[in-house]
């Protein structure tokens, strides 16, 4: 019974954030639907705009005409018609007519207003000796029709008419009707005077309109709503205007009118329907599964009880056993530990030992660069005193030189004289070597002994799988044996080379008198040289097969055809091996 709860409380929350992902989702593409309209809606008012300007400069341009100054005799009127009409005729324009300051219109190209416009709002604004614009539907056929007045100056007299031109709101809607979502334009008194849907032509928001002039009249009904900051409207009464859109609007006091744009938000919805249904999906597929497994664990502790009943009295007899067993474990893990801590310190004791051979090379080491210092400080000193600064300047860049050679130098003995335990890691094994090479060089060049070794060149790093101090331990403790097994012989050689198979191989070879015992080398405490002496006690190939087994890596040894043979093999570092 208390299952039912809890399922009728995860399906609220499921629909709670099913709702919330529809809401942000429908929130998220009304956003994106809004940038595209308010770029429709610039389009469109651009377009009409930029048309209706040609008008404008028309009447302004117009306004000026020489035969326009005199209209006193029927002739001139003539001649000005004339003229009046040659310019309705190239431009488009319903009618370009010229009236006194009194608004009698003196002379028209077609005559399509009347012969009076003194209570014209564009008539009176071109008055004032500003450009006057107006719309209205002609009444003579209906036509809508946008008007442009320009005033005409008469020298040191002020206005003495104005020029009109009408333009055809028709002819400006054809280039656009229908190519995009429905926008219209309204004139002050909020009536659709220009738009690409017929249906909307002089349709007032909340009153009955006929879709355009003499049509039958139909209901186009609208009910507003926000969703977030975007208007939403839900329309009727219209087969041709989606049932929802969203509404924006922008100002154009250039032509005396506001465009307005209704994008059908269906597809917004749609998107959000579909991120909340996968969501939803999501979820139940995941509440069932949970359910099932719920399901099967309440069965398993079903089960479990009738097991514990019968365990219980096991249990009782096999608490002596266990508390025994644990007494064990328990010393078993003190000697698991103690034997760890003696490997770690056998490990340092081995590092010592190798630092211990190579302390006098690592002086010499230190000791050239601080002599090379002293000396190229006094010289820059006197050099300064001569007033030789380039010179100056070239001693103290040796000077620096020799500091970031002493820092290298100090840099790889710290990292490798540490005592820590490494976590398993990428390693640059050719980075590894380099550094084991830095450490053996002194000693290696003070007992006359030539090294061969060449990173590849051109090449990706890399990378092995181990811990990068305890890796350079093992290869400084074999370039040091091979060193310590040909010290009794005029010619001394060490090789080492890099085979970037499948796995990596790493191989050391000498040109000494080869391994005596194989299968003793890597016993502890074993060595051709006097065990307790400062030559060595016997552990580096002991300590360096012990390392390499910590991080998986192999080593073993051979004679060649001239003196020992060591190959070190280590596993390639991979993404997934690290995971």
């Amino acid at each position: 019974m208390q299952r039912w709860p809890l399922l009728l409380g995860v399906a609220l929350a499921v629909s709670c954030i099913v709702g919330a992902t529809w809401i942000y989702g429908y929130r998220q593409a009304l956003e994106s639907l809004a940038e595209r309209s308010v770029a429709d809606l610039a389009l469109a008012s651009d377009r009409v705009s930029t048309q209706l300007q040609i008008y404008q400069e028309l009447a302004v341009l117009t306004a000026d005409h020489p035969v326009l100054e005199q209209l006193e005799s029927e002739a001139e009127r003539q001649a000005a018609q004339w003229v009046l009409r040659s310019i309705a005729d190239k431009t488009s324009a319903l009618d370009v007519f010229y009236a006194d300051t009194s608004g009698a219109v003196l002379v028209a190209a077609a005559g399509v207003t009347g012969g009076d416009i003194a209570d014209a709002d564009y008539f009176r604004r071109a008055m004032q000796g500003a450009l006057g614009v107006g719309s209205d539907v002609l009444a003579e056929n209906g036509r809508r029709a946008y008007f442009y007045a320009a005033p005409n100056f008469a020298p040191g007299a002020g206005v003495s008419g104005v020029l009109v031109v009408v333009a055809d709101v028709e002819d400006v809607e054809q280039t656009w009707q229908g190519s995009l979502p429905a926008v219209f334009f309204t004139n002050d008194h909020g009536e659709v005077f220009i738009s690409n849907r017929p249906e909307l032509l002089f349709w007032h928001q909340g009153q009955e309109a006929g879709a355009n002039a003499g049509a039958a009249e139909e209901k186009l009904d609208y009910e507003v709503y926000t969703q977030g900051e975007y208007e939403i409207w839900t329309l009727s009464g219209s087969a041709y205007l989606p049932r929802r859109a969203l509404h924006l609007t922008v100002d154009l006091p250039v032509i005396g009118l506001t465009g307005q744009i209704l994008v059908d938000v269906a597809p917004a919805r749609r998107l959000a329907l579909l991120q909340a249904a996968a969501l939803a999906a999501l979820c139940l597929a995941f509440g069932s599964f949970l359910f099932l497994t719920m399901e099967r664990r309440r069965t398993l502790a079903e089960a479990n009880a009738v097991l514990e009943s019968r365990v219980e009295t096991r249990t009782r007899a096999l608490q002596s056993t266990n508390s025994q067993l644990r007494r064990e474990v328990s010393e078993r893990q003190d000697a698991e530990a103690a034997l760890k801590k003696a490997q770690e310190e056998l490990v340092q004791a081995g590092k010592l030992s190798a630092l211990g051979q190579m302390s006098a090379g690592i002086s010499h080491e230190l000791n050239q660069p601080l002599m090379a210092i002293q000396q190229f400080a006094e010289n820059g000193d006197a050099f300064l005193q001569r007033g030789q600064i380039d010179r100056v300047g070239e001693n103290l860049t040796r000077i620096a030189g020799m500091s970031a050679r002493m820092a290298r130098i100090i840099k790889n003995l710290r990292a490798f004289s540490r005592n820590e335990n490494e976590p398993m890691a990428r390693v640059d094994l050719v980075q590894v070597i380099n550094t084991a090479v830095e450490l053996t060089a002194s000693r290696l060049e003070t007992d006359a002994v030539t090294l061969r070794w060449s990173p590849p060149v051109g090449e990706d790093p890399i990378y092995a799988w181990g811990g990068e101090v305890r890796l350079t331990q093992v290869f400084v403790n074999l370039i040091n044996n091979a060193a310590d097994a040909m010290l009794g012989q005029d010619s001394r050689a060490i090789t080492i080379t890099l085979e970037a198979g499948d796995r990596l191989a790493v191989v050391v070879s000498d040109i000494g008198p080869g391994i005596k015992e194989p299968e003793k080398m890597f016993d502890p405490f074993y060595s051709t040289k006097v065990v307790s002496s400062s030559e060595g006690m016997g552990l580096g190939l002991s300590i360096s097969y012990g390392l390499l087994q910590s991080f998986g890596g192999n080593i073993h040894g051979r004679n060649g055809t001239r003196g020992a043979v060591f190959t070190v093999e280590l596993d390639r570092w991979n993404e997934d091996a690290a995971i």
